[in-house]
């Protein structure tokens, strides 16, 4: 499957724009799937940048690879804040990367609830030294492709925000 265009030409601009500032990215995905690294690997020398991804569909794969406390999982659900904060806080402490995105949600066609409809989106956020920011998004249910690339779309966004502010600091 070939990324979609739009989504890699902003991935290469946030890629330069890392590269300039001496910095190193990690994604940690559930809904995604890897869709965020892949779009990201798809630019040529991301590997200078991206530093790695983790691809945690399961709750399990959440607290084995990142951290993730499972009683957090058990009180709030794998699509909170809470726990997109927890994942990219666990990003950050497993790798090598200065700063760290998360996102896990609702992609549908089917998952939803009255309180966490298809297209809810969690998102965080962890740079060293830093307090971890998150975002909880509700994407149209316009297919499950297209949350998908909304949900990395506004993941390359709060990205690329955070390189910058990170290089005017």
């Amino acid at each position: 499957m070939a990324c979609n265009v739009a989504l890699v030409k902003q991935a290469s601009e946030l890629l330069e724009l890392a590269r300039d500032a001496g910095l190193h990215l990690a994604t940690a995905e559930s809904c995604t799937g890897g869709l965020l690294a892949a779009v990201i690997t798809e630019v040529p020398g991301a590997s200078d940048v991206f530093e790695r991804g983790f691809v945690t569909y399961s709750n399990a794969a959440k607290t084995e690879l990142l951290g993730v406390p499972a009683p957090l999982i058990l009180e709030f659900g794998a699509v909170s804040p809470e726990v997109a904060r927890a994942m990219a806080i666990g990003a950050l402490a497993h790798s090598r990367a200065e700063i760290a995105i998360s996102v896990t949600g609702i992609a549908g066609p089917t998952g939803g609830t009255a309180d966490k409809p298809v297209g809810t989106v969690c998102f965080a956020l962890a740079r060293k030294g830093a307090k971890t920011r998150s975002w909880t998004q509700h994407f149209p249910p316009r297919g499950r492709e297209l949350v998908r690339e909304d949900a990395v779309a506004f993941a390359l966004t709060q990205l690329t925000e955070a390189v910058m502010a990170e290089t005017a600091a």
